[in-house]
């Protein structure tokens, strides 16, 4: 009985489950609930504030002000960036601080202060929008939302009195509205002369401080107290209108224009000093002028000679007469490794009368430094023969050639019927020595040779450097060869290589008046140059 009505409870129970799942399947599909809504779906622009708070924690700038523009382009690029950067910022910061640092560890009695760790982690920061102004003047103003929450790991070890404690920072996060003008935009690059940084709001700043491994910031009252300070401090430094200078060149400089030519004629040195164990000396000299980056201009080599007379002369493009020199270096030529430095000196363009051939006989020096002992030595003298002649009112400045493609006028003094040949080595391509590739260009014209810098280990060399001849007539029948050259490795068993040549006609120069082409060197696979020639007449 006990086993029927066990097996009658079992049965029972199993038809029960199996009829409940009929009937709920059946009213599931052909029964619906009569309160569920759809969902009301409106435009954004019809959202209370609340709602759009709860959507939108964050807004960002570009949607709250019109005038700002997105730049997410530039936060990937950031973002792709950071691993580099993070080098970049912590190896300028360390150098920043440590001259702070060695100045304040004398000044409170700190043994030393070191960073044992500095990284920013690997959260870049988030650029939310940016307004640009655009003024009358010459400057390019931004004003970036910069957002960072960061996972820096900052450690500076501090021992001081025998004691030595670690300071951690952690948890970084900073927003900042920051004004970054660029001023004044010059025709130099990077084309701006300085950076002002300003901040147009308070900026937050948030991040965790541990001392010893404890969180000081736990501490009641010190974390609204250490914001407050921040904050404050930052606003008395940097806070508009008080800005942040950072200069990158001097606008002057970089503003200013040629203002004349200073013909160089080098004429000779006595009694220079023996350089060589064997044999007399190689003299060459260069030729220079300060606050220039243009290569210098060397005279020929003078062989086993310590009294060499040269009368080369040379035109030097002056800038600012009142502060610029005329350099003057005498070296001894090496056919292997570094050549010696004879002597040298220098002549102010201050102390030149323009239109006015001056001669000047310099006695060589060790260095510039008055105060040096070395220079009470004898050395030799050098004898230059100097003529300043400035600009006139209408001259054209040094372009070569302005939007329309006129050819300027050759300065001053240029001989009559004569004129001012002009070479513009631009570039190179495809040039390949047997065993070396650190090219240059050689000129060889009317008996002067000139040459560009050498550029090491580079098929496809750029120059874009300016040589300038002076004619007493058209050299209408003349030719001009420019070979490309590689200079050997200092250390090495190889002579230098000669990786092609062109001859030019200088016929087409005169009649064209300007000609900018590329050649196919001779003598090379598929070497090629690009050279443009201009001749400039008064």
């Amino acid at each position: 009985m006990g086993v029927f009505s066990t097996v009658l409870g079992f049965f029972g129970f199993g038809v029960g489950v199996t009829i409940g799942l009929v009937i709920g399947y059946f009213l599931f599909i052909y029964f619906q609930p009569t309160d569920v809504k759809h969902p009301l779906i409106r435009p954004i622009v019809e959202l209370d504030t609340k709602s759009l708070e709860s959507m939108l924690p964050e807004i960002p700038h570009w949607v709250k002000n019109p005038d700002f523009d997105r730049i997410d382009w530039l936060t990937k690029f950031v973002e792709h960036m950071w691993p580099y950067l993070d080098k970049a910022v912590c190896k300028t910061a360390k150098e920043i601080a440590k001259p702070i640092i060695a100045e304040n560890t004398a000044k409170y009695k700190i043994d030393s202060v070191e960073f044992e760790t500095l990284t920013l982690g690997s959260l870049p920061p988030v650029f939310q929008g940016m307004k640009v102004y655009t003024t009358d003047e010459q400057e390019l103003i931004m004003e970036p939302s910069i957002k960072w929450a960061g996972n820096p790991n900052i450690t500076i070890i501090v021992k001081a009195f025998g004691i030595k404690a670690s300071v951690q920072v952690i948890d970084l996060q900073v927003s900042a509205l920051p004004r970054i003008t660029l001023k004044p935009l010059v025709p130099s690059f990077p084309c701006f002369a300085k950076i002002l940084v300003s901040l147009m709001e308070k900026p937050h700043v948030d991040f965790g401080l541990k001392l010893l491994g404890a969180d000081v910031m736990a501490i009641p009252g010190l974390y609204a107290f250490v914001q407050d300070m921040i904050k404050t401090q930052i606003a008395n430094m940097y806070l508009w209108p008080k800005v942040l200078e950072v200069p990158i060149m001097d606008p002057a400089k970089a503003q200013k224009k040629p203002v004349g030519i200073l013909h160089v004629n080098v004429v000779r040195a006595v009694k220079l000093m023996k350089k060589d164990l064997m044999g007399k000396s190689d003299p060459y000299v260069k030729v220079k002028l300060t606050e220039e980056k243009l290569p210098s201009k060397k005279t020929s080599v003078k062989r086993s000679n310590l009294n060499p007379e040269w009368n080369e002369e040379f035109k030097l493009v002056v800038k600012d007469p009142e502060s610029q020199a005329l350099e003057l270096t005498v070296f001894d030529w090496e056919q292997v490794g570094k050549h010696d430095k004879m002597g040298m000196n220098v002549i102010p363009l201050k102390d030149m009368i323009p239109d006015e051939t001056k001669s000047v006989t310099l006695n060589l020096l060790k260095s510039m430094d008055s105060n040096d002992p070395v220079n009470e030595k004898f050395r030799g003298q050098l004898t230059v023969e100097l003529t300043y002649n400035p600009f006139k009112e209408g001259d054209a400045d040094l372009d070569t050639c302005d939007e329309s493609g006129t050819i300027e006028k050759a300065p001053d003094g240029t001989p009559e019927g004569g004129g001012l040949l002009v070479v513009i080595v631009h570039e190179a391509q495809d040039v390949e020595g047997k065993h070396h590739t650190n090219p240059y260009a050689r000129i060889v014209f009317m008996g002067e040779e000139r040459k560009t810098k050498h550029i090491k280990k580079n098929r496809d060399p750029r120059w874009e450097e300016e040589f300038q001849f002076v004619c007493e007539e058209p050299p209408t029948n003349d030719k001009m060869q420019i070979e490309v050259m590689s200079r050997p490795p200092s250390i090495g068993i190889h002579s230098k290589e000669n990786l092609g040549y062109v001859v030019i006609s200088l016929a087409d120069v005169i009649s064209n008046k300007r000609i900018n082409e590329k050649y196919h060197l001779i003598d090379s696979k598929n070497g090629r140059i690009q050279l443009e020639l201009q001749w400039r007449t008064s």
